[in-house]
């Protein structure tokens, strides 16, 4: 199998009809250390979020269990990434995320945040350090992956289109967020 070989048959496919295809061949295949990293960063960054980060330290999740926050996290978007949200594991993966996040009261606009960085982060990360650039295939597949998955967490008000959607991020990031202005 050549480099390029699994990109050439993701810019085979439709992001829109094969998102949990091609994100399991990027995930897997062509970006695995890449993902992972970018991933951590993405969850790092909704820490930072002042709601987010209170509702942890009034939980305990930071103080007494920020490794198994941590593990059941990448466990969970693992079994999207590698199964998509369709199948059993799928299922039992966002049921699980329902039923850990359902105990708290979240608000739309955290949740939101948290989706947007799981699709942009990956893409940020990518562009500064990936072995190549990923393609628009990858990126939108991303982005429909991931709203897909919101929606069936019922988060409300996803941003239609993956521009909108990064706006939205982009916004959060300079008005919310002065950390992350860079």
């Amino acid at each position: 199998m050549g480099r390029y070989d699994i990109l050439h048959r993701i810019q085979q496919l439709d992001p829109v009809l094969d998102h949990c295809q091609i994100y399991h061949l990027m995930s897997g295949y062509e970006f695995p250390w890449e993902m992972t990293r970018s991933l951590e960063m993405a969850l790092m960054r909704t820490f930072c979020v002042p709601t987010i980060s209170a509702l942890l330290d009034k939980t305990g999740e930071f103080k007494h269990r920020p490794q198994k926050r941590y593990d059941d996290t990448g466990l969970l978007t693992a079994e999207i990434s590698k199964w998509g949200y369709n199948s059993e594991r799928g299922l039992q993966a966002i049921e699980r995320m329902n039923a850990i996040h359902r105990r708290f009261n979240i608000c739309n606009e955290d949740f939101l945040y948290v989706l947007s960085t799981f699709i942009y982060e990956p893409i940020r990360w990518n562009s500064r350090f990936g072995w190549r650039l990923m393609c628009e295939q990858e990126r939108l597949a991303s982005f429909y992956l991931w709203r897909e998955v919101g929606q069936r967490m019922h988060i409300q008000d996803i941003p239609e289109t993956y521009e909108d959607f990064e706006r939205y991020n982009h916004q959060l990031r300079a008005t919310a967020l002065p950390l992350f202005r860079q």
